[in-house]
C-alpha cells in the first residue's frame, strides 16, 4: 500500500482543536484539504504528521507552537498612528486587517489583528492568531498523488 512521502500532494479531512477543545478548523461536511507535503505554506507539523500514512489511515497529533503556528513574538505588536492606515470602516478591537507593503521583491500582504485603539493610535498584532498555542489535529488521508514538482529542502 502506498504511503505519503515528501513532495506528494495529499487530500485530507482534518479537525483542528485548541487545548480547551475549541475547533478552529474543520473540513467535516466539505471538501478535503489538499496540499503538497513539505510546502512552506503548510505548518511543518501537519506535513510531518502525514508522512508515512496510507490512504484511509487516521491519526491524531498534538503540535507544539514550533511545529504549528510559531511562538508569540512581542516585537510583532506595533502601535501606529490612525492616519497611517486607510480603512474603509471604523476600526474595532479584534478586527483583522490585511496590510499590504511594497518591497523590492514585490507586494507583500501581512495579516494583523487590532488589539487596542484610542483617538490617535491603533495597536496591531502581526503574530498569527494561534501563535504560542499547542494545537491538536485529527487527520484522515483521503488521497495521495505524486507531486508535480518535488520540494527542495535546504
Amino acid at each position: 500500500m502506498r504511503k505519503v512521502k515528501l513532495g506528494d500532494v495529499v487530500s485530507i479531512h482534518c479537525v483542528g482543536r485548541l487545548e480547551n477543545g475549541e475547533v478552529f478548523e474543520s473540513t467535516e461536511g466539505g471538501p478535503p484539504f489538499q496540499f503538497q507535503v513539505g510546502s512552506p505554506e503548510i505548518i511543518p507539523g501537519l506535513s510531518e504528521a502525514v508522512i508515512g500514512m496510507a490512504e484511509g489511515e487516521e491519526k491524531e497529533v498534538t503540535l507544539t507552537p514550533d511545529k504549528a503556528f510559531g511562538e508569540r513574538d512581542e516585537r510583532l505588536v506595533k502601535v501606529v498612528p490612525r492616519e497611517a492606515l486607510s480603512l474603509d470602516t471604523e476600526p474595532q478591537v479584534g478586527m483583522m486587517l490585511n496590510l499590504v507593503f511594497n518591497t523590492e521583491q514585490g507586494e507583500v500582504t501581512l495579516p494583523a489583528t487590532i488589539t487596542n485603539l484610542d483617538e490617535e493610535n491603533i495597536t496591531l498584532d502581526l503574530n498569527p492568531p494561534l501563535a504560542g498555542q499547542n494545537v491538536t489535529f485529527y487527520i484522515k488521508v483521503v488521497e495521495i498523488q505524486n507531486g508535480e514538482s518535488p520540494i527542495i529542502q535546504p
